[in-house]
């Protein structure tokens, strides 16, 4: 069993970020950077993968959810200094770092911002900018991603009601229900996955992270739709990316622009896999691959 660690730890900007902390204190550091909506919890695959490398694991809930405090208005870019905040709290000079989903654009973040400290990154099932000229960001998604970004372009306080009314039906939700809660965001592949314990942990894991309400989500879903305030095409350490063939959350397309335009890229579009289950089928690999280059 892995030794587990909580911290608050204080933002730059006297914020809290709640962080999860596990795995030896010494180990080689990986810091986890979770999707949209969600928070620091780490799925027992993540963690049996972490104890079987000696990986010290970090997670924390980004501003807004679960125990971090909100910060309205925040970029994609700011998730670097959060992260610095973290680990300089807690002792550790170099770490790689990944991101499933809303949490891919964060990781790379950390690339582009901290290159003598993040030695490696990996975005897994992740977005690509809004803004990218050759990119139909929409072109893909699910009814409920589309509706959601439709939601947003009216305003916060519209996105906000629909993250709400999205929120309850989920939270209402038991785990042998959750799938059909999320259907409008999910393939017929990831639907089939999301079962048993995984769908209890999703659930657990989106309830913790929505217990202060829906402003961590709302807060990412407009950094996403605006500037990132980094330069992905500038990016200098290495870089896996990956993308499942059957993402209606986030359309393969995204994962196929990182990889031309992400100069250090490694990976590509898997087919038979979706967007969750990536995190099932792929999260040792990541771990393998980040911890041949921390070390």
């Amino acid at each position: 069993m892995l030794e587990e660690r909580h911290h608050d730890v204080p933002a730059p900007d006297g914020r809290t970020l709640r962080v999860l902390d596990v795995g030896p204190e010494d180990g080689p550091a990986i810091v986890a950077h979770h999707g949209t909506p969600g928070g620091r919890s780490l799925y027992r695959l993540e963690r049996e993968s972490a104890e079987e490398r000696g990986l010290r694991l970090i997670a924390y809930d980004r501003p807004g959810y679960g125990g971090s405090t909100p910060a309205t208005g925040r970029r994609v870019v700011d998730a670097a200094a959060d992260v610095a905040a973290i680990v300089d709290a807690l002792g550790v000079a170099r770490f790689a770092t990944y991101g499933g989903s809303g949490g891919g654009p964060h990781a790379l973040a950390c690339a582009a911002r901290m290159p003598e400290r993040c030695a490696a990154a990996a975005t897994i099932a992740g977005v690509a900018p809004s803004d990218a000229t050759d990119l139909d960001w929409l072109g893909g998604m699910g009814e409920g991603n589309v509706a959601e970004f439709a939601a947003a372009r009216e305003g916060r306080e519209a996105l906000a009601a629909h993250c709400r009314a999205d929120a309850a039906g989920i939270l209402d939700a038991t785990p042998d229900d959750l799938a059909d809660a999320m259907r409008p965001h999910l393939s017929d592949r990831d639907a089939c996955a999301l079962t048993g314990e995984f769908a209890a942990h999703v659930l657990a894991t989106i309830r913790d992270a929505l217990s202060p309400g829906v402003d961590g989500w709302v807060d990412d879903d407009y950094a996403f739709l605006g500037p990132w305030g980094f330069d992905p095409e500038r990016i200098g350490v290495p870089v896996l990316i990956w993308q499942g063939e059957e993402d209606l959350m986030v359309p393969p397309a995204h994962g196929a622009w990182l990889k031309r335009r992400v100069p250090t890229a490694e990976g590509g579009v898997l087919a038979d896999e979706g967007h969750l289950t990536l995190a099932l089928d792929r999260i040792g690999d990541v771990h393998a691959w980040l911890l041949a280059r921390v070390t």
